[in-house]
C-alpha cells in the first residue's frame, strides 16, 4: 500500500460538515487539508456502490488538481426500506441538502411500510478513496450499526445523525460530542484504516 508523503490532499467534496472532520481526523499528521476547487463541476455520481461513487470523486479532484484527494461517500441504510437511502442519502435531501425534510421521509417511508419507525435497525456506511494524480488508489470501507428514533434529537452532528443512535448508547450522534463520535463513527472507522495503511 503506497504511502502519503505528500504535504496537501484535497477533499474531494464541498461538503463543509465532512471536510472539517476530515481536517480533525487527519490533524496529528501535519497534513495541509484543503477543499476541492470550488469552481470545479460536482462530477456526476452514478456508480452503484458508495465505494464506486467515492472513486469517482477522488479521481476527478486528483486529476483536476493535479494533487492526491480524498473522497468519502457515505450514507445511511435502512434494512426496512432496502437498505435506502443508501447511495442516495444526499439526495433524499433534494437540491437545498434539507435533512430534516430527509430525515421526514425516512419516517415516512417506513410507515407506508405498516411498520414502527421508532427503534428500526439501521447503519451508516462510509467509503473512502485516495487517489493519486497518477492513478494509484487506496480504499476503505468503515460500518457502525444502530438503531432510529422520531423526532430527530440533537444539534452537533450534520446530516442524518439527528435520528441515529448508535449500538450501545442511549444518544443520537447529534447528541453525543463531535470528539466521541469521532472515535467511533463508520467515517472513523475507515479512516484508522486508512492511516494504519497509508500515514503510519
Amino acid at each position: 500500500m503506497r504511502k502519503f508523503n505528500e504535504k496537501t490532499l484535497v477533499i474531494a467534496s464541498h461538503n463543509k460538515g465532512k471536510i472539517r472532520e476530515i481536517q480533525e481526523l487527519l490533524a496529528p499528521f501535519s497534513v495541509e487539508v484543503i477543499a476541492g476547487n470550488s469552481d470545479l463541476p460536482e462530477p456526476i455520481e452514478d456508480a452503484d456502490s458508495f465505494l464506486g461513487n467515492a472513486q469517482i470523486k477522488s479521481r476527478f479532484f486528483s486529476q483536476a488538481m493535479q494533487l492526491p484527494a480524498l473522497s468519502d461517500d457515505s450514507g445511511l441504510c435502512v434494512p426496512a426500506l432496502d437498505n435506502a437511502p443508501g447511495i442516495y442519502s444526499a439526495r433524499w435531501a433534494g437540491e437545498g441538502k434539507d435533512f430534516d425534510l430527509a430525515m421526514q421521509k425516512i419516517e415516512k417511508a417506513i410507515r407506508e411500510k405498516d411498520l414502527n419507525p421508532q427503534g428500526q435497525p439501521a447503519y451508516f456506511m462510509c467509503a473512502l478513496s485516495l487517489m493519486w494524480p497518477d492513478g494509484t488508489e487506496a480504499a476503505f470501507e468503515g460500518r457502525i450499526d444502530g438503531t432510529l428514533t422520531f423526532p430527530p434529537r440533537g444539534t452537533k452532528g450534520f446530516g442524518y445523525d439527528p435520528i441515529f443512535i448508535p449500538e450501545g448508547f442511549d444518544i443520537t450522534f447529534a447528541e453525543m460530542e463531535p470528539a466521541k463520535k469521532h472515535l467511533m463513527s463508520h467515517r472513523a472507522r475507515a479512516f484508522k484504516q486508512l492511516v494504519e495503511a497509508c500515514f503510519r
